[in-house]
């Protein structure tokens, strides 16, 4: 059984920094591209920031600069680093992964950004 769980939302204020986990389980971990796509209340899920297999990265523009996507192979965990946030960074922060077609989501997890 293939799980995603992610763990790390909260509430921040602006300016502040979040790390989010997401611990996979039931899948050969290093051989599939990790993802974090968020959705805002009344908006459509998008694509946060990607990780391959490799360790390329790709990030959406409204994040780039502040937000480092990383894995650890040995702890089969992708992470999210999130800095200088900003109110509009508040959604569901949802993991998925993926390979050769198959695609994985976590449950997701809460972050709000708000003084």
């Amino acid at each position: 059984q293939v799980q995603l769980v992610e763990s790390g939302g909260g509430l921040v204020q602006p300016g502040g920094s979040l790390r989010l986990s997401c611990a996979a389980s039931g899948i050969i971990f290093s051989i599939y591209a990790m993802a974090w796509y968020r959705q805002a209340p009344g908006k459509q899920r998008e694509l946060v920031a990607i990780i391959s297999s490799g360790g390329s990265t790709n990030y959406a523009d409204s994040v780039k600069g502040r937000f480092t996507i990383s894995r650890d192979n040995a702890k089969n965990t992708v992470y999210l680093q999130m800095n200088s946030l900003k109110p509009e960074d508040t959604a569901v922060y949802y993991c998925n992964g993926r390979w050769q077609g198959r695609t994985y989501w976590g449950q997701g997890t809460q972050v709000t950004v708000s003084s």
